[in-house]
């Protein structure tokens, strides 16, 4: 395998991010935080979970005697629904940054408190009410059976359907990747991507949406390219790297020639029902020694950078090299502005 955000956006997340690779509304009636031995946070599923669950929420448990229970990723839609009922049964909102930062922007998080942090040990600086826990890309997989010698590495070639004949896969939940890759594919260089030519990007999308298959869940990106439903997949590095391993089932194969680059952020919602255990089980994810746990196992980039200085060779093989040109680092500001609205006008393409 070979190994941008506007402009001061992108090099203020390059800086951060290198380093550690180198080394307003009315909302309705909330129920009342009360003491608890208990906390509930959001989990993407598959093997990603499983490899939290053992390195992150149950040695957290054993520590402080908190029970952590996880539920699927809920999605902005139903975030937005508990925030206008007051009906909150989530504490942890574990999701992308472009999410969470359309999120903050609506007002559904709680101020989140720096001092729990060490701020010279994150790679990234927590905005006010989250913060950045890991960086992760997302690129073209393939069945390095199926395709030997012939297959896409970068989005212009995953979007070319003349060269690269079958069918692709593409996430269903969010336009914020999806349009950027439509752009980037369509020739447009990673620094003018931002504000985004939305009106380009569905006419490309539009050349290949009959050979699409759309992955419901993060887990089918990989899997509909293992059981041989589709061809191609824009999926995450990490998602690949669990199919080599044992018991991943069918190994993929995954190109770093081409990638957008993402963050994964935590934030706690207004009128979380365990607020305080959702502080605590939130710093304990930051430390470095529970970051470079997990990292090992997942390999992602940490936002510890003392973190990124414990990871194996072998972890370190699957992060993304975030100096190469062709890459683009996700704008969040933009999405926070934008996501809403171009959500809605997705869902309705993908109807017609």
């Amino acid at each position: 395998m070979t190994k941008n955000i506007s402009t001061g956006s992108r090099r203020s997340f390059l800086a951060g991010a290198a380093a550690l690779v180198a080394a307003p509304m009315v909302l309705g009636p909330r129920r009342a935080a009360a003491k608890s031995d208990s906390v509930t946070i959001v989990n993407f599923g598959g093997s990603y979970q499983e490899a939290t669950i053992k390195a992150v929420l149950d040695p957290f448990t054993k520590e402080t005697g908190i029970k952590v229970t996880v539920v699927p990723y809920p999605g902005l839609d139903k975030i937005k629904a508990m925030q206008l009922t007051g009906n909150v049964e989530i504490d942890i909102w574990l999701t992308g940054g472009s999410e969470i930062a359309s999120g903050s922007r609506q007002g559904f998080l709680e101020k989140l408190d720096h001092s729990l942090f060490d701020l010279q040990d994150l790679a990234i600086q927590p905005k006010g009410d989250y913060v950045v826990f890991e960086v992760y890309s997302q690129g073209v997989a393939w069945d390095p059976a199926k395709h030997v010698d012939k297959h896409p590495a970068t989005f212009a070639d995953f979007f070319d359907l003349k060269k690269f004949p079958g069918r692709r896969c593409l996430p269903n939940a969010n336009p914020s990747n999806i349009l950027e890759m439509a752009l980037l594919s369509d020739g447009v260089a990673p620094k003018d991507v931002y504000p985004l030519d939305v009106d380009r990007a569905f006419k490309v999308l539009d050349r290949i949406k009959s050979s699409v298959v759309w992955a419901g869940t993060v887990t089918q990106v990989t899997s509909f390219v293992q059981t041989g439903e589709v061809d191609f997949s824009a999926a995450f590095g990490n998602r690949v790297k669990a199919t080599t391993e044992p018991g991943g089932g069918k190994p993929l194969a995954f190109s770093f020639e081409q990638n957008t680059i993402n963050s994964d952020c935590l934030g706690i919602l207004k009128g979380a029902p365990n607020k305080e255990n959702a502080t605590k089980l939130i710093a304990y994810y930051l430390r470095p020694e529970v970051q470079a746990r997990l990292y090992n196992v997942v390999g992602l980039t940490p936002g510890s950078k003392k973190a990124a200085t414990m990871l194996s060779g072998e972890a370190r093989k699957w992060l993304p090299d975030l100096n190469n040109p062709a890459n683009l680092v996700i704008n969040e500001s933009y999405w926070a502005d934008n996501l809403e609205a171009i959500k809605l006008r997705f869902k309705e393409w993908l109807l017609t």
